[in-house]
């Protein structure tokens, strides 16, 4: 957005955004605190938060401990995802920017890669899970489908932050009747097997199980930490924190655990193993034609999920092109990054990366779940100790604007207290590791620790305990009263793209 009047947030014309990178200026705040709880409840409220309830019960925990373990980690992790959130009004900063101050201007592509491979892979698992339901429910051939789905979300991601909000708010529409109706109707017994049908073993309770249960909806939560400031970032500065951290935990926590549960229900009375498929069963017993309908709306409503993942892929391949010195701060720089073109040939690469992987990866998508989101707790937790702490309790929530784009800022080219802190974290949480293959559930690796916990992994607490307490230790140091002068001192060597603002 150039100006206030390029377009207002859910009213009015929606313009197609013109920023990437760099700071939104007050004049340009137009979003609104009350659509960021129903956006991140749409966040989590789709057919793959349901394959997440699908865990427990495939590892032979029954549903109502799944659904136990699938809330209680939603809650965790979500609490560091919503405590990101108020980053954006603050610093008006795309959440990998902001990450300069800790890991220095050329440093932050370490954790620049771990939230790449979050954003990408997220979108190779999503695309998966749709092929793998439109063929199962309508016979669809999968490569014309994750096509049309990649294609899709690319044009949203192009439009930028408004038309996104618009999307989250039309999908939430459509997805709210949509998921209530299902589970009303699982509630009443449709869809499940016949009583001529031998039924399972009921699943019970099983420590591991309800514990991989927990890690895997904690981290699919604390995945979200990179995405949060990313949109909120156009609210009012003067935003209170406490109001819209409640708002995002509430929004996501909510949607997560009524999905959660319910994945978890059908997988145990439906004996489902996929979520489009049991959409499609419960729709039989419904009404004429629901067993396709409710798939395929399940479907439009998820496609925003799919813009959501490439809008911030886009926005963290510029961010790590500026730190890698790919855009030099020229005027020419400036016309690079600060105009359509630039996000439109990111959002292309990353269109065209995911569908590759996906095309050239065989599996089921639910254990690709399973094995991936495993994966991203261990390279996301460290980095979201480390930026937490950073913000709220070494600098909190002070930092010049203007010296996130520059190497020779006071937060330098590479800040090794981050990258120590960061590196700290995942080697302590080596130890804990418990890596499966997602094509045939063989363990990969099984840390020290992971084996005398009987197979449990615990990674995600020494990563947090170890990363944020190393970081807390090394910032102590910090000469914070001259970052605080020198922030006040004119810089002829800022990146001209981005404003000269000092958060108060």
């Amino acid at each position: 957005m150039n100006s206030p009047a390029s377009g207002q947030h859910g009213r009015g014309r929606i313009a197609v955004e013109s920023r990437s990178i760099d700071c939104i200026p007050d004049s340009e705040r137009h979003a609104r605190l009350a659509d960021q709880g129903p956006f991140w409840f749409l966040g989590n409220f789709h057919f793959f938060t349901l394959s997440i309830g699908f865990v427990g019960p495939s590892l032979g925990l029954s549903a109502p401990w799944s659904a136990l373990a699938g809330t209680l980690g939603i809650m965790f992790g979500t609490l560091f995802m919503a405590l990101h959130g108020a980053q954006g009004p603050q610093l008006g900063l795309p959440q990998m920017i902001q990450s300069r101050a800790q890991f220095g201007f050329r440093g932050v592509t370490l954790p620049l890669c771990a939230t790449l491979l979050v954003f990408t892979g997220f979108n190779v698992v999503n695309v998966s899970l749709i092929m793998q339901g439109m063929q199962a429910v309508f016979g669809l051939p999968p490569a014309p489908t994750a096509c049309v789905a990649v294609a899709v979300g690319a044009l949203l991601a192009v439009c930028g932050h408004d038309v996104m909000h618009r999307a989250f708010r039309c999908a939430l529409m459509l997805a709210l009747p949509l998921y209530a109706l299902a589970t009303l109707a699982l509630l009443a017994g449709v869809g499940e097997p016949a009583l001529h049908v031998r039924p399972e073993p009921l699943p019970g309770f099983a420590w591991s199980a309800f514990a991989a249960q927990f890690t895997i909806a904690a981290s699919y939560n604390i995945s979200y930490a990179p995405y949060v400031s990313d949109y909120s970032r156009y609210l009012p500065r003067h935003t209170a924190p406490r109001r819209l951290i409640a708002a995002i935990f509430l929004g996501a926590s909510l949607s997560g655990a009524w999905m959660i549960g319910l994945g978890a229900w059908m997988a145990q009375r439906l004996q489902a193993g996929d979520a489009l498929a049991a959409l499609g069963r419960i729709g039989t017993g419904l009404f004429p034609v629901a067993d396709r309908l409710l798939p395929a709306l399940a479907v439009v409503a998820f496609v925003p999920i799919i813009a959501l993942n490439t809008y911030s892929a886009a926005l963290t391949v510029l961010t790590a092109a500026d730190s890698l010195g790919g855009l030099r701060p020229t005027r020419s720089a400036r016309k690079a990054l600060g105009t359509l073109g630039a996000r439109i040939g990111a959002i292309a690469a990353i269109s065209a990366a995911i569908l590759a992987c996906v095309l050239s990866i065989q599996g089921s998508g639910v254990a690709l779940l399973h094995s991936f989101l495993a994966l991203l707790l261990y390279f996301l937790v460290p980095w979201t100790a480390v930026n937490l702490v950073d913000y709220f309790l070494v600098r909190k929530g002070r930092y010049a604007i203007a010296d996130f784009f520059t190497p020779q800022g006071i937060y330098g080219a590479w800040g090794w207290r981050g990258i120590c802190a960061y590196l700290g974290g995942f080697a302590a949480m080596v130890p804990f590791f418990h890596i499966h293959d997602a094509t045939d559930g063989h363990a990969v690796f099984i840390g020290w620790a992971a084996q005398r916990l009987g197979g449990v992994d615990f990674a995600w607490l020494p990563g947090i305990l170890v990363a944020g307490g190393l970081y807390w230790v090394l910032a102590r140091n910090l000469d914070l009263q001259a970052e605080e002068a020198a922030s006040c001192q004119p810089r002829q060597d800022s990146h001209p793209l981005h404003l000269k603002e000092r958060t108060p």
